[in-house]
């Protein structure tokens, strides 16, 4: 793998991590909001008032608590990929180079611009990942109404 391929794989990775981070926080966020809420509604309010508001803020942290679960899960998937690897077949922590479109296959984090060159970062269970997953060097497939050939895996 060249320099330059392992330094764009670097860079994917700390993407897809920021990415993680962020969620986690804005999650975070999100519980904190949602709890002060309701220990506000405590002080201020009585009866069946409260006991609404009260649930629906539960509700609210619950479901910050699920996307900081979420956030924290794909953190742990971007923090245990190894860009030195290098595998002729396309897997975890694989940067997929096509004659048009490049894959990172990692976290579905977006797309990514580095340098002059996009790249899609994606789950390996992502449907297209699913699809790479089965390809190698050379291979062509089908990818938004484009034939796309793999020109390079690293």
């Amino acid at each position: 793998m060249s320099k330059a391929l392992l330094l764009i794989k670097q860079q994917l990775q700390l993407h897809c991590i920021a990415y993680a981070n962020t969620r986690i926080e804005t999650a975070r966020t999100a519980m904190e909001t949602a709890q002060a809420a309701a220990n506000e509604e405590e002080k201020s309010s009585a009866g069946d008032k409260y006991e609404t508001t009260r649930a629906m803020m539960q509700i609210e942290r619950d479901k910050a608590a699920g996307q900081l679960e979420e956030g924290l899960k794909l953190k742990r998937v971007a923090g245990s990929i190894i860009p030195q690897i290098n595998n002729s077949q396309i897997g975890l922590g694989s940067l997929v180079m096509t004659n048009t479109v490049h894959f990172y296959i990692g976290i579905s984090a977006g797309k990514v611009e580095i340098g002059n060159q996009s790249f899609l970062t994606v789950s390996a269970q992502a449907p297209i990942a699913l699809t790479l997953l089965k390809l190698k060097q050379g291979d062509s497939f089908m990818f938004n109404k484009l034939k796309l050939s793999i020109s390079e895996i690293a």
